[in-house]
């Protein structure tokens, strides 16, 4: 079958009013383009006066890597890589390349001691490298409080690398020049002087190039400000772009949301920071706009005419896990519901945009959110899950966490029912289910259609209409697929009618692994595209939705119903389906 791509890594066209001329295409492989500078991409700072204010100049140094003799053990050069010269050796090697017609890009990762840096942000980072996805100047800074040597930091950084399944034997001396790239500096996360050291290194490694830095705050909210502020007075970029990438949550409600963005703007303007929802950097996430606007016989059914109702589902078949403390500030509809599952929605309700452009797809996406009727209290069910006993092995309650209060009513599962009010969706039931400790892990779209009017074979289904009622199932995770389920005869003399799926197993059409969606949102990051993070009148409509709800089942302290750990969830959940005429679709065995 045909494939239309022609690289493995993508190119963005930008339009003349991001990039300040014609449009360019740019493409990260052996080479780093020179990049124009836009004005919006320099750092907004309140007082140019202070010297502290100033930009400073920053360069990096480009590193000829010596080779790894390919029959060389993995491990044996893991262990040489703890004695790989630091960065202060680093400028001594006289491996620099300097030219100040190139680019480098200078990638900190503040908070780099913690999980989601370990897990998640170093490990994409390689996975770019591999793919020759990542300029050819570029640096990798960690940054965070714990005291860290540069080899200590790689040591810890190669415990969580793997390489492409496709492409393993060279897998180790890849790792190797990646590492060789990965730095680390420790410092508190409000002091100046510690970011104006930060600079000082990234300088060493800039070598006159013009200097591009992309910051990751893989941090708490609480000191979101105190790093955004230090590193725009001591550690910004003053020939090049400057970049944050803020991780959710983004404020518990409307006003800290709010609140957040202000002071956050003291310091970036509104194109430098990039809000990221890791949903939308999933594969099956970004299809959904390729699966409905490049397939005809999609758009037209996309409407009330057609579609009966649509499920967001998100389950989990674990518990908090030590995560109490930090979940049970936010709870399932902060953690879940108000993010990944509405950009998913707004993703998949929008009108067709003017064009592929980040603003073009995300002035849709608000359009809307700000068409949705503020979610009631009726239309909303939570629960929380208890202990629960199976094959003699018992699971505990989420108040059993150590790090939860032990009468917490806060929510580890949430149902809801939103509705949009426009022409295209007028009395569809959006129905959104997320939930911890459930009997399986998953995150789907369902889209279930009307019954055939006048159908001829009802009577081969019986009363039970939804039998006989087509749906489209697009499975983000795990195991990817898109299916539509289709009613068919039975190979035989009688008229016997079966349900059946037509199938796009991913793992079974596509040889190549499926890239990570951080993967995706980082390389977009580095490459100035915006569609796939949220911009700050987006995430004002979303919390405007969910906030009085929040307040009213905080102020209530509404009692969660109770659900066994390892079931489906609480019952009230098939109740308020039942209300509007829904069953959900992932009660039944997908064949």
């Amino acid at each position: 079958m045909a494939t239309f791509s022609s690289t493995h890594c993508p190119s963005y066209s930008y339009p003349s009013s991001i990039k300040g001329g014609k449009n360019q295409r740019l493409a990260f492989s052996s080479s780093f383009p020179r990049l124009s500078v836009p004005a919006e991409a320099k750092f907004f700072l309140q007082s140019q006066t202070s010297s502290h204010q100033n930009a400073v100049l920053m360069q990096d140094v480009a590193t000829k890597v010596n080779p790894v003799e390919k029959e060389t053990p993995l491990k044996k050069l893991k262990n040489e890589l703890l004695s790989v010269t630091s960065s202060e050796e680093w400028d001594e090697k006289g491996c620099f390349d300097i030219n100040e017609n190139e680019s480098t890009v200078s990638i900190t990762v503040v908070g780099a001691s913690g999980d989601l840096a370990k897990k998640k942000i170093f490990p994409a980072l390689f996975a770019l490298y591999y793919e020759d996805c990542l300029p050819k100047h570029f640096t990798v800074y960690g940054y965070a409080r714990s005291k860290m040597t540069d080899a200590e930091l790689r040591n810890m950084v190669s415990k969580t690398l793997t390489c492409r399944i496709d492409k393993r034997e060279n897998c180790g001396e890849k790792m190797d020049q990646f590492l060789k790239r990965c730095f680390y500096h420790s410092g508190q996360y409000d002091s100046e002087e510690n970011f104006a050291q930060l600079d000082k290194k990234l300088k060493e490694h800039e070598g006159g190039r013009v200097s591009n830095r992309l910051f990751y705050l893989s941090i708490p909210p609480n000191i979101f400000i105190d790093a955004v502020k230090c590193a725009s007075l001591s550690a910004s970029s003053g020939n090049g772009w400057t970049r944050v990438i803020v991780e959710k949550p983004f404020g518990r409600d409307s006003e800290s949301s709010a609140a957040l963005t202000r002071a956050l703007k003291q310091y970036l303007a509104e194109d430098q920071i990039f809000r990221i929802d890791h949903y939308l950097g999933k594969e099956l996430v970004e299809n959904l706009s390729v699966l409905r606007f490049s397939n005809l016989i999609f758009e037209p059914l996309w409407s009330r005419q057609y579609i009966r109702n649509v499920q967001l589902i998100f389950s989990e078949d674990f518990g908090t896990e030590g995560r109490g403390g930090y979940f049970d500030h936010y709870g399932i509809i902060r953690d879940i519901m108000q993010n990944h599952l509405l950009q998913i929605l707004a993703l998949f309700a929008m009108e067709t945009p003017v064009s592929l452009d980040a603003e073009d797809i995300r002035n849709e996406k608000v359009k809307v959110l700000r068409s949705m009727r503020p979610l009631q209290l009726d239309d909303v069910v939570i629960g929380q899950y208890k202990s629960h006993t199976k094959g003699g092995i018992t699971y505990p309650a989420y108040t059993d966490d150590n790090t939860v209060p032990k009468d917490s009513l806060t929510p580890t599962f949430a149902a809801a029912a939103l509705f949009i009010d426009n022409a295209r969706w007028d009395g569809v039931p959006f129905l959104m289910k997320a939930g911890k400790a459930l009997h399986n892990k998953r995150a789907e779209i369902r889209v279930q259609f009307r019954h055939v009017p006048g159908n001829l074979y009802n009577r081969n289904f019986g009363t039970d209409l939804d039998r006989a009622t087509n749906e489209l199932v697009i499975r983000v995770q795990p195991d990817e697929a898109i299916y539509l389920k289709i009613n068919n005869k039975v190979p035989g003399l009688g008229m016997r009618l079966d349900r059946s799926n037509l199938n796009l197993h991913y793992a079974a059409r596509y040889s190549k692994e499926i890239p990570d969606a951080y993967e995706r949102l980082l390389l977009d990051a580095i490459e100035g595209e915006r569609r796939l993070f949220i911009r700050s009148d987006e995430l004002n409509a979303a919390w405007a939705l969910f906030t009085p709800v929040l307040k009213e089942l905080e102020e209530k302290k509404i009692i969660p119903e109770y659900y066994p750990y390892g079931s489906r969830g609480p019952v009230g959940a098939h109740y308020l389906a039942a209300r509007y005429s829904v069953r959900w679709g992932d009660l039944g065995v997908d064949q």
